[in-house]
């Protein structure tokens, strides 16, 4: 621990907490406040947002309305986040009147992709090899000097595999990339800015998520071990199955970026574990983290509230594991027929199976890959754990 300075007051039970964003993030987050004696208000654009139903206000507006970032801030004590897309002039109007944690100057380099990558190699933090661009023709430079198997991501916006593509992981291929195949590449990245990163031989994904309060106190907890499918998280589980070494470097990795970027509130660090046993770091959320849903049950401190501490800066809660839990996201697919018409998923099935939780984000418009909640289960151990929640998902 590190970095010890500040001369804030906590922020204690009975005050107001504001969020920017209205999703199931800031939905459970407003529970966990709740819980703790807050009062809570949020900004979204959206007036049917899942944390609507859980709060004492919520301000319809979007994430660039910076007149009523501050209208929210006026009310509150403290102002967090639960989404990287809110502007920073919204933030620093909402500076003008309350605390906000995370701050802009962090939130400006996590925005951008571009920034975020050279940030990090800057820094001293272990990255893949990527290549910035901005034309197709630097696209398909960069997609040549990488090898040719490469991921392209947008450097602003998308999430859930949303602003990204792939290029040559047809059979056969090579660092020559078919111009369709470029195309596509370049669609996905919105025809503008983005980062190319060479495909890297993956043994496992994992994310760790880090808690600091203004003054300085930090709290690391065990890995998680994430398996996407169609680039969205479909399954996670913690403690991640890893040697203690990899462990140990994984949590420093994660405490030294808190104390670099000087965090007030949590950040997830989502890292690659490569086949050679190197650990690399992919991306960062400033915010609660889907792969850290699993800490309501696994842990005696879950993100939710642990942002609430951390955000108010009270004491850090722990981080132990009380007992190995997975989560599996329910995508809105399963609400829908193969013809598009609506269905019930068989939740009492699903329950039946000992251990397991259903967590419903109360989204009443189903859409084919939209988060509508997520199952957790408890095991002796996190294989356990994961068979038994892809055992009840299959039941739905």
């Amino acid at each position: 621990m590190s970095g010890i300075s500040s001369t804030a007051q906590p922020i204690l039970s009975g005050a107001t907490i504001g969020i920017f964003g209205g999703g199931q993030l800031g939905r459970m987050t407003a529970m966990a406040a709740r819980a703790m004696g807050y009062r809570i208000q949020v900004l979204d654009p959206d007036p049917a947002c899942p944390a609507r139903f859980v709060v004492d206000g919520c301000i319809e507006a979007g994430w660039d309305d910076a007149r009523e970032a501050a209208n929210l801030a006026r009310g509150c004590d403290v102002i967090t986040l639960e989404i990287e897309q809110i502007s920073t002039h919204s933030m620093d109007a909402a500076a003008n009147f309350a605390p906000v944690r995370p701050g802009r100057a962090m939130l400006a380099i996590i925005q951008d992709r571009i920034e975020q990558k050279n940030w990090l190699r800057r820094n001293g933090f272990p990255v893949g090899d990527y290549r910035a661009v901005h034309t197709l023709d630097e696209l398909r430079s960069a997609i040549r000097e990488l090898g040719g198997r490469c991921f392209c991501k947008s450097a602003t916006g998308g999430y859930d595999g949303r602003g990204q593509g792939k290029v040559g992981f047809k059979p056969g291929a090579g660092p020559e990339i078919e111009e369709a195949e470029l195309g596509g590449a370049w669609e996905a990245l919105g025809e503008g800015a983005g980062v190319v990163e060479r495909a890297i031989d993956l043994e496992r994904e994992i994310s760790v998520l880090v808690a600091r309060s203004p003054h300085g106190e930090v709290k690391v907890y065990p890995a998680a071990w994430n398996h996407h499918e169609n680039q969205i998280l479909a399954w996670s589980v913690m403690p991640a199955p890893l040697a203690h070494a990899m462990e140990t470097e994984a949590r420093r990795i994660a405490e030294t970026l808190a104390d670099t970027f000087q965090l007030e509130g949590i950040l997830a660090v989502e890292m690659f574990c490569t086949t050679d046993g190197k650990l690399l770091v992919n991306e960062l959320a400033p915010r609660p983290h889907n792969s850290y849903h699993a800490s309501e049950r696994a842990c005696i401190t879950s993100q939710f509230e642990q942002l609430v501490r951390a955000v108010c800066d009270l004491p850090l809660g722990d981080v132990d594991i009380i007992k190995p839990t997975a989560i599996a996201n329910l995508l809105g697919d399963l609400w829908l027929n193969h013809d598009g018409t609506p269905r019930e998923p068989h939740f009492d099935a699903a329950l039946a199976i000992p251990g397991v939780s259903l967590h419903l984000y109360e989204k009443h418009r189903p859409r084919k890959g939209r988060k509508m909640g997520h199952l957790s289960a408890v095991g002796a151990t996190s294989d356990e754990a994961v068979k038994l929640v892809l055992q009840a998902k299959t039941l739905l």
